[in-house]
């Protein structure tokens, strides 16, 4: 199982391409290493899954039932937008556009570890979403991982 942690500035070249960076590529999977999905998050940012990680969340969308019109919307707005994007060698995989502007990105990137996916942000946007205050961020963490 992969562990994603940290976060990693990158650079989007002038194509739309991104590397990933060395530590996050050495823990992806062998099957992933070649291939991993791109979903557009539901802030403005994408999520980068591994292809067993994303097996889980395929399933799930898959199961839904075709004769709920509010399931069908669920499903396809859900699958309109994942990418199946291919790795070169090197790491670097192309963007589409669509995600591109999804996500507001320019040329700077963050790419943030959570554990078993990895989210892609523009900066700006990324600390829009960040807690900055540590009162704020403590009783979150109070709220969701006390026992």
């Amino acid at each position: 199982m992969a562990f994603f942690t940290s976060e990693h500035e990158c650079k989007l070249d002038a194509k739309g391409r991104l590397v990933l960076p060395s530590r996050l590529k050495s823990v992806l999977p062998e099957a992933s290493k070649k291939s991993i999905i791109i979903r557009k998050g539901f802030e403005p940012n994408l999520i980068i899954y591994p292809l067993h990680e994303f097996q889980n969340i395929y399933t799930r969308i898959n199961s839904l039932n075709e004769f709920s019109s509010e399931q069908r919307k669920l499903k396809r707005n859900l699958f309109s937008s994942i990418s199946q994007v291919d790795l070169d060698s090197n790491g670097r995989f192309l963007l589409p556009k669509s995600m591109i502007s999804h996500t507001g990105l320019a040329k700077d990137v963050i790419l943030v570890g959570m554990g078993n996916v990895i989210e892609l942000w523009s900066p700006y946007n990324y600390n829009k979403y960040l807690i900055n205050d540590a009162n704020e961020f403590s009783k979150l963490a109070q709220k969701y991982l006390d026992e």
